[in-house]
C-alpha cells in the first residue's frame, strides 16, 4: 500500500493551492511542472503529469502504440529488411 502523507492548506484568492514542501520534495516537483487535477467523488487528486504537443496526440493512441509494440517484436525476432537506398526499397516493393 502507498505511504500516505497528509498536511493541510488553505486555498488562495486566486483558489490557488500551495503544494507543501514535503510533499513536492517526495514528488521531486519543479516550478513550471505540470499537475492533472481530477475530482474523485467529493474528493481532489492531483497528479504530476508530462503534457503531449497536440501535433503529437496521435503517437499515443492504443491503437498506435499497439502498431509500435508490434514493430519491435518484428525488430527483436529480426523480421525486417535492410535498404542500402530509396531506390533499392522501391524497387523491392514492385511486382
Amino acid at each position: 500500500m502507498p505511504t500516505t502523507r497528509e498536511e493541510a492548506v488553505r486555498i488562495g484568492a486566486k483558489h490557488q493551492v500551495t503544494i507543501p514542501r514535503s510533499i513536492s520534495r517526495a514528488l521531486r516537483l519543479k516550478a513550471g511542472d505540470h499537475m492533472l487535477v481530477r475530482l474523485v467523488g467529493d474528493r481532489v487528486e492531483m497528479v504530476p503529469a508530462s503534457l503531449v504537443p497536440r501535433g503529437q496526440l496521435w503517437f499515443w493512441t492504443s491503437e498506435w502504440q499497439q502498431m509500435e509494440h508490434e514493430a519491435e517484436k518484428d525488430i527483436v525476432h529480426g523480421r525486417i529488411k535492410e535498404f542500402e537506398s530509396a531506390e533499392a526499397l522501391l524497387k523491392a516493393l514492385k511486382p
